[in-house]
């Protein structure tokens, strides 16, 4: 096997000053540099005096396809740096693919730690932070997005998710409608930005204030996870799979998302929705 090697990089999520000297390192030290953009990678890499490496554009429209092709690069001996536009890669961007295909060729994988969006979010947010489940972005629509919202309203680990600015109120509004307006929530955004701040409420307070403040740059919410339940009895299974079936969801659908909202084997929840009327 050569001695091909991927570095995954974390890059700054904002203040450059958070690039530190091994991530350097290993930039000036990589044959190659995959990375979203190549003119914004290139000027981040210009910036640290890294000029020699070929950059590589891999991001979410064509990571699958240029796998195979890193991992020819890789047999040749060639050591690939990988980074992001922003943040770690292989969370919530590119980078997940490549080390798959790498590691099931039997290539070395090596990670330069830094800057991430959600663990600065997390810690900062005063939730707990002993057990938490990262979620990155919701699903925009659909039962996807309708199935995991029901999955976390019985989720008792704190949530971590991001949301873009234009989809903010919506992504509060359905919390809100999902989990309870009195559900604690701290929405962080432009972490290491000048213009950084958490604001801390309820999901309710934060609806209201999205209204009443635009919301501007990129969204880390951090939301406490839900109280102990009682087991949920027939009655309560029939009674939310028709307010999904009311909602436009189909039998099957309905089936799965109260199945992962109420945390209970799926046969039972096909039994009920199934029952004759």
């Amino acid at each position: 096997m050569a001695d091909g090697r991927l570095i995954l990089v974390a890059t700054p999520i904002g203040n450059l000053g958070d690039m530190s000297p091994r991530a350097v390192e290993a930039l000036q030290g990589a044959d190659v540099v995959a990375c979203e953009d190549t003119r914004r990678s290139g000027r981040l890499l210009a910036h640290f005096g890294v000029h020699a490496p070929r950059l590589l554009a891999i991001h979410e429209h064509n990571e699958f396809d240029k796998a195979d092709y890193v991992v020819e690069l890789l047999g040749e001996g060639q050591v690939i740096a990988v980074i992001t536009d922003a943040g770690m890669p292989g969370i919530s961007d590119p980078g997940e693919r490549l080390v798959a295909a790498a590691t099931t060729a039997g290539f070395e994988v090596e990670v330069i730690p830094g800057p991430v969006a959600f663990v600065g979010a997390l810690v900062a947010s005063g939730i707990s932070a002993t057990r938490f489940v990262f979620e990155g972005f919701l699903p925009r629509k659909g039962a996807g997005r309708t199935g995991r919202l029901a999955a976390l309203r019985a989720e008792q680990r704190t949530i971590v998710l991001y949301e873009a600015p234009h989809r903010l109120a919506a992504t509060l509004a359905d919390l809100a409608a999902v989990l309870g307006d009195g559900r604690q929530v701290a929405v962080a955004r432009e972490l290491t930005k000048m213009y950084e701040e958490t604001w801390r409420g309820t999901l309710a307070e934060a609806v209201e204030r999205c209204v009443a403040v635009e919301p501007r740059g990129e969204y880390v919410l951090t939301l406490a996870g839900a109280p102990d339940a009682a087991p949920a009895t027939d009655d309560i299974l029939i009674e939310a799979l028709a307010r999904y079936r009311e909602d436009g969801l189909s039998k099957r659908d309905a089936t799965d998302v109260v199945t992962a909202e109420y945390q209970v084997a799926r046969r039972r929840v096909y039994d009920l929705a199934n029952a004759p009327a």
